[in-house]
């Protein structure tokens, strides 16, 4: 990898008024020039009920959201899984180049794309790279379904593309419906109302939007649940999908309690805390292997219920998992970028 000196900052380029919290300062950008492949196969239980294929073009995330599961891939490239993950951020330049050679080998075999795994494919340097861009018009050529999942108004600027795609579909991630709600958890991220006004635009366009509301921190937003279903629901979205948190090493664990003691009064820290470790047997994770991979709590239970009850009485569809060919799982570590 090289470190680039000075990158230029997007946000000037596009707007006087930040649509969040201007990131980091001190932001360190590194190109990386070795990677081989750009699409993965990785495992996500919340998001289609097993495998996806997945298109990252960086790696780390400015938007700084405390309770991030990607962190912890930022510790294989030697650095930290706290502020480093949102300050030091890998770029592949070559990420097109490589989906349209991947393509030209697998494109009978791959029945979708998604856009992203570890990181918003949508980053405030996304607006300069415009790597995203270019893999979004690679996908055009080659005519895959794509999903796109992004927490960054950023995604209107292709509009064009993502309406020449046969089949797509954008989902935002908003799991708070209030800026004041957000800023404990996602301080660098575009407010909610703004990921609103973005999902609309693009539903006016006929293009499949659609909301997630990932994660649901036990005792802290529950109750935003059938606010962010009816607000995207005035935005045009058609499909919902809610996952739990999850807090999967000691480095991640560490993190999120550290900042939501910065960021947040002490009885509700201990609210939260006292909550998820009433239902995950004393610990902030899941007691059982099952219970991590699926969220299944008695907890979860009633959250569903609620989100349940809501869907139905809104016309959501929640999200399917598509058809796709069998193919043997590879190793987790291999499918992490």
């Amino acid at each position: 990898m090289r470190q680039i000196t000075n990158p230029p900052n997007p946000y000037n380029q596009y707007s006087a008024e930040y649509v969040g919290e201007p990131p980091p300062t001190r932001l360190e950008v590194f190109e990386e020039t070795a990677t081989r492949k750009v699409i993965t196969k990785a495992f996500a239980s919340d998001w289609e009920g097993g495998w996806r294929f997945t298109v990252n073009c960086y790696r780390g995330c400015v938007h700084g959201c405390t309770y991030c599961f990607a962190r912890q891939y930022h510790e294989y490239l030697g650095y930290g899984a706290g502020t480093d993950f949102e300050t030091k951020i890998v770029v592949k330049p070559n990420a097109p180049e490589l989906l349209r050679h991947e393509l030209r080998k697998c494109r009978d075999k791959m029945p979708h794309l998604d856009f992203s795994f570890a990181t918003d494919p949508y980053l405030p340097l996304e607006a300069s790279y415009e790597l995203t861009r270019k893999c979004l018009e690679v996908c055009v050529d080659f005519r895959v379904p794509v999903a796109v999942i992004t927490k960054a108004p950023l995604v209107t600027r292709d509009i064009d593309l993502l309406t020449k795609l046969e089949k797509v579909s954008v989902f935002f991630s908003m799991p708070f419906l209030t800026k004041e709600k957000s800023n404990p958890f996602e301080p660098f991220t575009p407010v909610p109302e703004a990921r609103f006004r973005a999902m609309k635009m693009l539903s006016d366009e006929g293009i499949s939007t659609g909301i997630g509301i990932a994660p649901v921190i036990p005792g802290y937003n529950e109750a935003d649940i059938p606010g962010l279903l009816e607000r995207a629901k005035e935005c045009g979205a058609k499909r919902a999908f809610m996952s739990m948190l999850h807090l999967d090493t000691d480095s991640i664990e560490s993190y999120f309690v550290q900042k939501m003691n910065e960021r947040l009064p002490p009885t509700r820290v201990a609210k939260i805390i006292s909550t998820m470790k009433r239902e995950r047997g004393g610990t902030l994770r899941h007691a059982t292997y099952k219970e991590r991979m699926t969220g299944k709590t008695e907890q979860w239970d009633v959250t569903q219920k609620l989100f349940d009850f809501h869907v139905r009485r809104l016309g959501f569809r929640q999200h399917e998992k598509p058809t796709e060919p069998e193919m043997p799982p590879q190793p987790m570590q291999q499918t992490l970028f």
